[in-house]
């Protein structure tokens, strides 16, 4: 029975290490990237209100 302890607990210490790898990997970059790009893009208030 402490095998089975032992290889759950590679296991879920394996899926927390690739979890953590994708989101500091490709997740956390693409959010920041997504808000840098929103605050960089002006506002287009007033556009909406010309075109109807």
């Amino acid at each position: 029975m402490s095998i089975f302890g032992i290889v759950l607990f590679l296991l879920f210490g394996g899926m927390a290490f690739w979890l953590l790898l994708f989101l500091m990997g490709f997740a956390i970059p693409y959010w920041i990237t997504l808000g840098a790009i929103e605050q960089l893009r002006p506002k287009r208030v007033f556009d909406e209100e010309e075109e109807a």
